[in-house]
């Protein structure tokens, strides 16, 4: 499997102000928190063209709960991920088999929330370590990967690197 890495495109954070609206009418009785993070939510930084999107909410609510809600928007839930992340619940929303949406539902501040928003505000506020990022991305966009996990996984001791900065 090839990885396609894309030059930045500033529609990216049309498209996820526009899924934000949707997801806050659906999930509305549970206030809440939604944050674009991943690649496409820096600046410059090159990225597969999915909208990564972080939800929140500010109060204890079992997630399961809000499964049905966001599925409403045609996202695909995948369950088999909370063997790794019990605490987190994923969806993908794919257009002509291609996906453009992935959806990471948590806890606010949970470990997971305030990794990715401190890793994605590192990139934004630090051009060296996000231009070496885009580098290595575009490296590993070169080789052919089994799945997509293997490539997420490729990027890991980078990311580990700054998120052990904070």
């Amino acid at each position: 499997m090839k990885i396609i890495i894309e030059p930045y495109n500033p529609n990216w954070a049309n498209q996820f102000e526009k899924e934000s609206e949707l997801i806050s009418q659906v999930l509305k009785d549970h206030s809440p928190i939604i944050e674009h993070i991943g690649s496409t939510s820096v600046k410059d930084l090159g990225a597969k063209p999915i909208i990564d999107i972080l939800i929140g909410f500010p109060h204890f609510i079992n997630l399961d709960k809000a499964v049905k809600e966001i599925q409403k928007l045609n996202y695909n839930y995948v369950p088999e991920y909370e063997t790794t992340f019990p605490d987190r619940r994923f969806f993908y929303k794919t257009k002509k088999e291609t996906r453009t949406h992935h959806i990471h539902l948590v806890k606010h501040n949970s470990d997971f929330w305030k990794k990715h928003i401190a890793f994605r505000n590192h990139l934004r506020e630090n051009k060296v370590d996000m231009l070496a990022y885009n580098q290595l991305k575009i490296d590993l966009s070169k080789q052919n990967w089994e799945d997509r996990n293997d490539y997420t996984h490729a990027k890991s001791e980078f990311i580990q690197k700054i998120e052990n900065s904070y």
